[in-house]
Order: structure tokens, then C-alpha cells, then sequence
């Protein structure tokens, strides 16, 4: 049985992580600012407890995340904790393209990426392409519009739940740095999804393809956030779309 520290365990892709390892029979806990069964106390912001957390820890799988607004400050308080307490193996969850897209929030996680590369903290990086509830997330925020608007370009949308399985797996292997990206089943037009959005969410819109000019919408349209090679996840977005809601697009 592995001891594990889960940063984000309560987040999206923190609670089926959380699950999975638990129901794999580790010893698993989610770093949290309150009390609570299964809590290890600690404050990435202010580094309170962070020390007191990782004591015993043999993985930390680092999944927080406040959407860049500091999330490196908060990543090296860690590793400063991690080394300190020995910790053998740092696992930290990243997005498929980062350092080819000129988006913000990549470039923090790819000065994530290389923060962790110069710690001397084993480590393994793990990149993943949009998850599914983001991509539904970008349609839905615009069911009372009278169009829906969609990205002339492709998602490789995954399930959260097929992260997991991966990174359980990576969880009881050695550090390896950064391991091949992880994409979901399909590669699909962004006006694809949408169409399978629409009739699962039974919203009845124009889909409206957009282009826009800057570095940010080249990325992807380049196709800098998709994996190339065989499907390394199942769920399809239209599986995702029946689970939530209750039809098939």
C-alpha cells in the first residue's frame, strides 16, 4: 500500500483520481485548508501545514489548480515541502499543447513543467487534452444565446475518469519525467460537438462556426491541442453527453 497526497482532490479531475487510487487500496490524502476524514491540513497559499502534510508521503499527485493566478508560487511552496520531507515521487497533472499555445493560463503550466524539471524532485508529467465537462461547459454557457458559437477547429475531449486510470497507474510507477501525452478517443470538429450537444441537451440553435485572427486561436487550429496515435481513453463525448443527460446525441 502506497501513502499518497492528493492537491485538487476534491476538483473535477481530483475526485475520481481520489476514488480510483483509494479503491486500488492506497492510503490516500486530499490536502485541504479544513479538517476532515481522509484531510491532510495545509495552505499551498500561505505554506501553513504544507510541511506537516507531505510527512510520510512517498507521491504527491499535485492536481490544484487556481487557473493560473499563481499557480507556480503555489507549486514551488510544495516542492520546497517535498523535498524537505524526502518525498519520492511527484506526479503532476499538465495540458496537451502548452508550449504551443500562447494562451496564459499554458504558460503557467508550462513554467509549472520546467519549475519541476530544475527541482531535483523525481517527478512525472503528465499532459492531457480538454476534458469533456469543459468542452460541454463552452456550448452550454451559451444555451440562452439565440446561436451557438463554435471554434472552427477539432477537441480531443476525455473523460476525467480515464485521467484517473492513468494516473493510478502512473502512481505506483517510478518517476519518469514527462510520459506520453494522454488524449481522448476522438478528434472532432468543434461544430461537431456541438451539433452532439445540442440534440443531448435538447437545445434547438444554429451552430455558428468562428475563426478569429491571433496566435492563441492558430494553436488550435493547428492542432497543437490533440494527440496524435491510437485513442488512449474510451468514453466518447456523446457516452459523457448520455451519462449527463439521460439521451444519446
Amino acid at each position: 500500500m502506497t501513502a499518497l497526497l492528493v492537491t485538487g482532490g476534491s476538483g473535477k479531475l481530483g475526485l475520481p483520481t481520489v476514488a480510483r487510487l483509494r479503491t486500488d487500496g492506497h492510503d490516500v490524502r486530499v490536502l485541504s485548508r479544513r479538517e476532515g476524514e481522509g484531510h491532510a491540513v495545509g495552505d499551498l497559499r500561505t505554506g501553513v501545514g504544507i510541511r506537516q502534510a507531505v510527512d510520510g508521503i512517498d507521491t504527491v499527485l499535485h492536481l490544484a489548480t487556481r487557473n493560473g493566478r499563481g499557480d507556480v508560487a503555489l507549486t514551488r511552496t510544495l516542492l520546497e515541502a517535498c523535498r524537505s520531507a524526502g518525498v519520492r515521487h511527484v506526479i503532476y497533472m499538465s495540458i496537451v499543447g502548452v508550449d504551443r499555445i500562447s494562451l496564459g493560463y499554458y504558460r503557467e503550466k508550462l513554467a509549472i513543467e520546467q519549475l519541476l524539471a530544475s527541482s531535483g524532485v523525481p517527478h512525472t508529467i503528465l499532459r492531457a487534452t480538454q476534458f469533456h465537462d469543459l468542452v460541454a461547459r463552452l456550448f452550454s454557457m451559451q444555451r440562452h444565446l439565440p446561436v451557438v458559437f463554435a471554434p472552427s477547429f477539432s477537441f480531443q475531449p476525455i473523460a476525467t475518469e480515464d485521467v484517473a486510470t492513468r494516473l493510478a497507474e502512473l502512481a505506483v510507477a517510478e518517476a519518469a519525467g514527462r510520459v506520453p501525452d494522454i488524449g481522448g478517443p476522438e478528434q472532432l470538429p468543434a461544430v461537431d460537438l456541438a451539433r452532439q450537444w445540442e440534440r443531448a441537451a435538447s437545445v434547438q440553435r444554429r451552430i455558428v462556426p468562428v475563426s478569429l485572427p491571433g496566435r492563441v486561436f492558430a494553436g488550435y487550429s493547428a492542432g497543437y491541442n490533440l494527440v496524435p496515435g491510437p485513442a488512449s481513453a474510451s468514453q466518447t463525448f456523446a457516452d459523457f453527453l448520455a451519462e449527463r443527460h439521460g439521451t444519446r446525441a
